[in-house]
């Protein structure tokens, strides 16, 4: 039997609930939470003064490097990043080698996750068999093997044809497709957004208008056929526009944003700094604000890591050829909280799109706090200081955008199904 864990005197925020009180765990569920539950015999008490206790986080995308790129991150060293951030359920992208086409890869991962005893790890479908946007996959296999939905991850789906059968077809069994939106072409050979910074730093541009012209795309043929998209890390006011329109006209369109593109803008490329680089590319500041918006008027469904792992060689490479991507995991809670404290998010609002929100769209057990769910937990102080230092992070990926950064907002524990799996 496993000891009773009794948090007390803690506020509590969840989808629905925000109290200060306590929270009593037994046998790996929520067993009750209110006002002076007592103490049960044998109990361990978790005492944090100006703490807050939330649902574990669930981050919606993020790229191990299992299989195929261990190198890079292992599913053991993903799970070990991930609960440094109280990062609980996770859902990882397709594009491995072999890439996630296969129902024996997805019930993989989903056994890897279990493994890990801190991390339950839901395994997006690959749209196109290897991902190479050519060929569909098994989508109906995927599924009964347990794929949350579908994605090409990093590639977007190029092909109109294509994605419209794709859409046609998961919605057959109520699944969404998830693009990465941006015209390909448009983007081909590109390293930064293009502009005044693009040209000063003589980096080829890519166009933020690629973004937009995929997302008006893909909401057409969501309304043409009835199908659900789901946009990833949107990063410009001009997407956020259409989809804003299409959810008010109805239509199944979903989307998230990651850190970076609220809290970061393209002058953070610096002298070429690789870390910095990512796809889509750092943005304009003006579209940094209006993805702040997004969060804040609801437009944005979600906030996911959008963690890609990349390894010393990846990073020293000269920055219009280095490949892009950033170390998410640790910092997940951080740099959200940041949005909290200078007043452009209620903190109720951020937790759930941390934790409630991306549960709903995977169609996820986590995220909420109720009698009899699941005890994954994240503990946090809001006001606790920390410095990000690459090279010192938890897990293998430590190509952080954000490094250097001190944040306000540290993860004091995690547990997984009432077992601790993190402690500050």
């Amino acid at each position: 039997m496993m000891r009773d864990t009794l948090f007390t005197n803690v506020r509590m925020i969840g989808e629905g609930t925000d109290i200060q009180g306590d929270l009593l765990v037994r046998d790996g569920l929520i067993a009750d939470f209110g006002l002076a539950l007592g103490r049960p015999d044998g109990a361990e008490i978790i005492a944090e003064d100006g703490a807050i206790l939330c649902p574990g986080l669930v981050d919606m995308r993020a790229a191990l490097g299992e299989p195929g790129f261990e190198y890079r991150e292992t599913i053991a060293s993903a799970a070990v990043a991930a609960a440094a951030g109280g990062i609980t359920t996770l859902a990882c992208l397709p594009n491995t080698m072999p890439a996630i086409d296969d129902p024996a890869l997805v019930h993989m991962l989903r056994t890897k996750g279990e493994e890990t005893g801190s991390l339950t790890i839901l395994p997006y479908g690959a749209v196109t068999r290897g991902c190479r946007g050519e060929e569909m996959a098994e989508l109906g296999l995927l599924r009964e093997a347990g794929a949350v939905a579908f994605t090409d991850g990093s590639r977007a789906i190029a092909s109109s044809r294509l994605m419209r059968v794709a859409l046609s077809y998961a919605r057959g069994f109520g699944a969404r497709i998830i693009q990465h939106p941006e015209d390909p072409v448009l983007a081909a050979g590109g390293a930064a957004t293009e502009g005044d910074q693009a040209s000063r730093l003589g980096l080829p541009g890519i166009p933020a208008a690629a973004e937009a012209i995929m997302v008006a795309r893909d909401i057409r043929l969501a309304q043409l056929t009835g199908g659900s998209v789901h946009f990833a890390h949107i990063s410009t006011g001009e997407a956020l526009d259409l989809i804003r329109r299409a959810k008010d006209a109805g239509l199944n369109v979903t989307c998230d944003t990651a850190p970076p593109y609220f809290d970061l803008n393209e002058t953070a490329i610096g002298e070429f700094r690789t870390y910095q680089k990512l796809s889509p590319p750092l943005r304009k500041d003006e579209d940094r604000r209006a993805v702040v918006a997004g969060l804040a008027d609801g437009t944005i469904d979600a906030i996911a890591s959008d963690h890609r792992p990349r390894d010393t060689d990846d990073t020293r490479l000269p920055y219009a050829v280095a490949p892009p991507g950033g170390a998410g995991l640790a910092t997940l809670l951080g740099i959200t909280l940041g949005q909290v404290h200078n007043g452009n998010l209620p903190l109720a609002q951020a937790i759930d799109l941390l934790t409630a929100r991306p549960a709903r769209l995977l169609g996820a057990k986590g995220g909420h706090l109720a009698k009899g769910a699941p005890a994954d937990l994240c503990l946090f102080h809001p006001d606790r200081i920390w410095k990000v230092e690459a090279g010192k992070l938890p897990g293998k990926a430590q190509n952080t955008p954000f490094d250097g950064r001190a944040l306000e907002g540290k993860v004091l524990g995690t547990w997984k199904a009432g077992r601790r799996v993190f402690g500050a």
